[in-house]
């Protein structure tokens, strides 16, 4: 059974708009302690490709789509984040790394854990 998760936030669509909602208990398994986006990103170009120790993170594309690559105990997973009520859950111990960013792909990440270099554990072979 994979390690990571699908995660679906509430989607609210009406004659404004669309609104995305995660909440922390709820549809995020973790306390947000940071967050970072990813934007402008060139196609051939590879992201992540790493674990972290510690940190869990909840990745979620706000606008476009990316490819993501996931390795963990149970095998090699591939996700195409498109959808901004649809996020991926990566725990720690769990390999990802993000490509195939579309021209407006812009993703955040929500992170449990402020930025720690020796919590990262190289995987660049992932995917």
């Amino acid at each position: 059974m994979p390690l990571f998760s699908l995660v679906s936030l509430t989607s609210i669509v009406d004659e404004r708009g669309h609104v995305a909602v995660g909440d922390v208990g709820g549809s995020i398994p973790f306390e947000v302690l940071r967050f970072f986006t990813v934007s402008g990103v060139p196609v051939t170009t590879v992201r992540g490709g790493h674990a972290h120790r510690e940190c869990h993170q909840l990745l979620v594309v706000v606008s476009g789509s990316v490819r993501v690559d996931i390795r963990d105990s149970a095998g090699t997973h591939t996700v195409l984040l498109s959808d901004p009520a649809e996020g991926v859950h990566i725990p720690p111990g769990v390999f990802a790394r993000q490509s195939q960013f579309t021209h407006d792909a812009v993703l955040l990440v929500l992170a449990s854990h402020p930025y720690d270099p020796g919590d990262y554990i190289d995987g660049s072979d992932v995917g």
